[in-house]
Order: C-alpha cells, then sequence, then structure tokens
C-alpha cells in the first residue's frame, strides 16, 4: 500500500501528485522511457523547490530565535548595523568548489579573484557554540593559488545611506579563524555622484576578533548626492591555508567630536 500524505499538502495537490507517482512507480516497466524521463525531471524539479523552502523555513526558525540577542556589540548612538545574508541566511548550494570570479553568494555578497590556476572551495557551515549572534560561517580553503588576493564583495543596503554625514565613521567587525596569519583590508567604498571615494584600512586581529574603521570625516564625499556603497573584504595572498569567517558585521555611528 502507498503512503498517504494527508494535511496541508493534499491541498495544494502534492499529495495526489505523490500518490500517482507511487502508483506508477509500482509497474516502471508499464511506462515509456519518456514517461519515466518526464516523471524524473518532475520529481527533480519538485525536490529542488521543496529544498529551496526547506532551507528558507529553518533560515526563519533560526532568525527568530536570534532576534532577542543578535549578538551586535553596537557602540553609543548606532544608528544602524547590519550583518550580511550569508551569515543568517542559508545557502544553496552550501558548498561550491572551483569558485568561478565573479562568484554571487547570497545577501548583495560575491567573491571575486584573480587567479587562473587555482583549487580552492567555499562551505558554509554552522558556527561553533562559542560565537554569539550569527547563524552560519563562510568556510574558505585555499589548497594552490597563482592569484594575489580572495575577496567578498557586499553591497550596503539603501537603509545605511539615510542620513549619512562626514560626521559619521563605518566599522567592520569580524570573528575569523585564520589557519596561517593572512593579512586582511578591507575597503569602502562610496559612489556619490560621478565619483568614488575609497577609504582601505587594514583588518586589526585581537585573537579571533578583528576590526577595520573608516572615519568619514577624512573623506571627501558629497552628502547630497550619495548614490550607493560596497564594502570589500580582501584576504591577501591566499595559499595552502583555511580562513574560518564565522561573523561579519557592518554598522555606523556618529563620531566623537573633540
Amino acid at each position: 500500500m502507498g503512503q498517504e500524505f494527508p494535511g496541508k499538502f493534499g491541498g495544494f495537490g502534492l499529495g495526489q501528485t505523490l500518490r500517482r507517482w507511487q502508483r506508477a512507480l509500482q509497474m516502471p516497466r508499464n511506462l515509456s522511457s519518456a514517461e519515466l524521463g518526464k516523471m524524473a525531471g518532475d520529481i527533480r524539479r519538485m525536490r529542488d523547490r521543496l529544498d529551496l523552502m526547506s532551507a528558507q523555513a529553518r533560515s526563519e526558525l533560526l532568525a527568530r530565535r536570534a532576534r532577542e540577542s543578535d549578538g551586535i556589540d553596537r557602540p553609543d548612538q548606532c544608528d544602524w548595523a547590519a550583518r550580511p545574508g550569508p551569515w543568517m541566511t542559508e545557502m544553496r548550494p552550501r558548498g561550491i568548489v572551483g569558485l568561478a570570479s565573479p562568484q554571487p553568494l547570497s545577501g548583495g555578497i560575491t567573491l571575486f579573484h584573480d587567479a587562473t590556476n587555482a583549487d580552492f572551495s567555499l562551505v558554509q557551515d554552522r558556527v561553533p557554540v562559542w560565537v554569539e549572534g550569527p547563524q552560519f560561517g563562510l568556510v574558505l580553503e585555499v589548497y594552490r593559488s597563482d592569484g594575489s588576493f580572495i575577496s567578498f564583495v557586499q553591497d550596503l543596503p539603501a537603509e545605511a545611506l539615510v542620513g549619512l554625514t562626514r560626521n559619521h565613521f563605518i566599522a567592520l567587525n569580524l570573528v575569523a579563524e585564520r589557519e596561517q596569519p593572512v593579512e586582511m583590508y578591507a575597503r569602502l567604498n562610496v559612489q556619490h555622484g560621478p565619483n568614488v571615494e575609497q577609504i582601505v584600512r587594514q583588518v586589526e586581529f585581537d585573537g579571533t576578533d578583528g576590526r577595520a574603521e573608516f572615519d568619514l570625516a577624512y573623506s571627501k564625499i558629497n552628502e547630497k548626492r550619495l548614490e550607493k556603497a560596497w564594502l570589500d573584504l580582501i584576504i591577501e595572498g591566499p595559499k595552502m591555508t583555511r580562513v574560518a569567517l564565522w561573523d561579519m558585521v557592518l554598522l555606523r555611528a556618529p563620531r566623537a567630536d573633540f
């Protein structure tokens, strides 16, 4: 006897479809090759859709559990803070081998590199218990590479620019485990009119905690013509190494007046 699928699924016709497939596959020899091929394709497409919806449901459950305490250390008068998508939302696929450049991820992040002969991978993994706030982390493993950098480019959402002035600073906070002490840099890019202001800072680490801060008082941004902003997190010269980015937070606040 075939398994029944009652409940909400039946209202969408999913249960009926599954029962029809089960009945047909009880005697597969009665099906033509074309019918079997179509059924296999339909099942594969439905599985992909169900996998995506399952990931979305799990991500929402995890996000609800984390909303009471997001683990973000906000400075005084902080008026915007965000944790990018890959640290909060389950990616599909979870692992990527043979990374292209550019390689879109999720939540407005894109990976770039300049290697022509490389062997590296990126996996989204659950964070260790000692990391508070994010649900996932990105683990980069580099086996060989003739490139000089790998970068994660994060688009800042529109709300990060609302009310932004040269009296603000923008900060990047990381939690990262580096198998080797590879150097990491952050570059803030702010487009204002036809111009792009670029500010580069080295990420300074204290153990696994890293930080880079951009004081906009020393920039030449036109506050009235802000159009977009993005941040490049650059890993310099990675070779035979593993970098686990367990958390990434962007925030802004008014700078202290002296």
